[in-house]
Parts: C-alpha cells; structure tokens; sequence
C-alpha cells in the first residue's frame, strides 16, 4: 500500500468488499455496518422474541442465519457480518455465560488462578459448533457479489469483561489484575489468543471471506500496555490465522486507540483498521489510510438523527476516504432507535 506498488490480486468478479479489503480504491466504496443486524429492524425483533433470549438466538443456528441475512436482503449491502457475540469465546473457554435484559452479558468473574484453572477444566470449543453451522447456512444462501465477515473479540476486551464478569466504565478490574499478577492476566490471554485463532479459522473453513478482530476497549490502555495487551496478542492471532489461513482478510478495529492506529497497523499486520467516529479523519487519511484499506467512520448518533448534518457528515467521510482504498461503515454499532429510512438514505447517498 504506502509504496505506490499497485495491486493485481483481486478481479473484478470478486466482492466489492475484497476488492477494497485488498487495496483497491473502487469509484463507489462497499458499505456494511456494524451491528446491521439487529434492534432498529423489525423482523430482528419479531424472531428475537421468539427465541427468547439473546444467547437463545446466537446458539440456533438457523435463526442466527436468518438474522444475518435479514440486512442484506432489505438494504442490499456489501457484506454480511456473522450474528453472534464477542463473549461465545469465554463461553468456550469453560466461564459461565449470560445476559441479563436491559443490562447486557454477566460472566462469573475470573481474578485468581484457582478460577482460571477450574474453567480450563470445562473449556471446549464445541460450545461453538451451533456458530459455526450458521456460517455454513449463511454462506449457502448469500449472493456471490455479497462478501461474509466473520468476528472475534479481541483479547484485551474479552479479558476485561472475563475478570470484571460485565463491562465497566474504565476496564479498571483488568487494569488491577495485570498490576497486581502480570503472569495471571498473560495466562489468561495466552487463553484468548488460542481459542480465538481456533475459532476464527473454524469460521474461514466454513465460508466467511474475511474476519473482524473487536477491540472496543483498545483506548483505555496507555501506550505502553496498549503494546503489551492490544498489540501483541493481536499480533499472535493474525499470524496464527495466516499460518493456516494464508488468503484470510482480517479488519482490527481497536476503537478508541487514536494517534496508537499506525503502530497497531504496523505491529499486529491486520490487512485493514476500522476507524472510530471520533479520529482526525486528515490524520487517518494521510497517517493510516496510507499504510492499509480504512473503514468507517460515521457517527452511529448522526445516523440516527438523520436530517441535513446526516447528508454533510456522509460528505465528509467520503471527501475525507474516498480517494483511497476504503469501506464506508459507522464508527460503532448502528443504535438500536435508528429509524430505517435514515439507512436507505445512507445507501442512497454513498451510492450516488
């Protein structure tokens, strides 16, 4: 990418999203959007309260399937994204799982060895084979100009939400643990790493074109620990991937890290970064554009108030992106109250 050296790997019968996932700087950008299946639509809601449960619906996997197809057939975006959780992988790591209404995940915390040893006892990735059967639905029934994401949290936020057992304001019970056990915390990620690796490439053999690496708490770390328990893990599951994975795209999105994105690039070697709402998008543009394909950024609270600051922001994003390789997404999942039309809108403008 930053040497000019043009690139001849992709043809234009592949999926606009892997044409831009590989460099190309494509005259309309492919547009999908985090969390696009979900609340804000209709039948999401319907079958959600037929499965009852949140975990009820991640863990069926012909509902799951229909739910990641429900964005595609009614917008027709560019990529569909696997419907599932960051929190499957401690699921699978052996640690007690389950989500409480209006409130979100619980986990049975993780802060001393005894825990970390007693859920290894349980760990199994087969917790997740109703996950990856949805894959392999998802992908039997997919366009073939529409590309599949699959997704992994991250280590450092899977880790925060395994030690705290919810999110937290500040990822301080995380932050705690490594000061106090710096061996203890790098056993646990030493965990995440593996299962993530495993899981992510379980997800490639079965269909998706390329995975996501969420690392939404990435701008709680300083720039130190940001090396340590954002970078270097992630890092370790990248090449691990590619060993067995060699052609596998992989996004990290370490939301929050700012003015840390370039070394993340440079460090972790992930083919493409997502962009948050808040970034610089000159110093994105000319700092981290430059190195790898960017996705983002449009504020999601933009998207939900819709109106003229809608039509200018999406201006602004692709004046700011557009001249190089790029995804037009938001810069966090889409709301939940986001009225449809403000999305029809979106596609429409990004579009043309």
């Amino acid at each position: 990418m930053g040497d000019g050296s043009p690139m001849s790997l992709t043809t234009p019968d592949q999926p606009a999203f892997l044409r831009a996932l590989s460099g190309e700087t494509l005259p309309t950008p492919p547009i999908w959007m985090m969390r696009q299946a979900g609340r804000y639509l209709p039948e999401y809601r319907e079958l959600r309260a037929k499965a009852g449960s949140f975990l009820g619906l991640c863990y069926n996997p012909e509902w799951a399937a229909e739910v990641t197809l429900q964005p595609i057939r009614r917008f027709g975006f560019d990529a569909a994204i696997l419907f599932s959780d960051i929190l499957v992988v401690p699921q699978a790591l052996g640690q007690k799982l389950w989500f409480v209404e209006g409130e979100g995940p619980r986990l049975e915390p993780v802060s001393d060895r005894d825990r970390l040893a007693e859920i290894d006892r349980q760990a199994g990735l087969s917790v997740l084979d109703p996950v990856i059967e949805t894959v392999r639905r998802v992908r039997a029934s997919l366009p073939k100009e529409t590309a599949f994401i699959g997704f992994c949290g991250a280590p450092w936020t899977v880790a925060t939400y395994m030690v705290a057992g919810r999110g937290t304001p500040d990822q301080g019970p995380a932050k705690e643990l490594f000061t106090r056990d710096d061996a203890l915390f790098r056993l646990m990620i030493d965990r995440i790493v593996d299962t993530s690796m495993d899981y992510l490439c379980a997800q490639i053999e079965a269909g998706v074109d390329a995975v996501q690496i969420f690392d939404s708490w990435a701008g709680s770390l300083g720039e130190a620990d940001f090396e340590r328990w954002c970078i270097a893990p992630t890092r370790r599951i990248v090449e691990g991937v590619r060993a067995r994975q060699p052609k596998a795209k992989i996004i990290g999105f370490p939301r929050g890290a700012g003015r840390l994105i370039p070394a993340y690039v440079r460090g972790t070697g992930v083919d493409a970064v997502g962009l948050e709402s808040e970034i610089d998008r000159a110093f994105a543009r000319d700092e981290i554009q430059s190195l790898v394909p960017v996705q983002g950024n449009l504020d999601p609270l933009v998207l939900r108030a819709g109106g003229p600051e809608l039509e200018r922001e999406i201006a602004a994003v692709m004046t700011a992106f557009g001249k190089g390789p790029f995804v037009f997404n938001l810069g966090h999942g889409i709301l939940p109250d986001t009225p449809i039309a403000h999305v029809e809108r979106l596609l429409a403008a990004v579009r043309g």
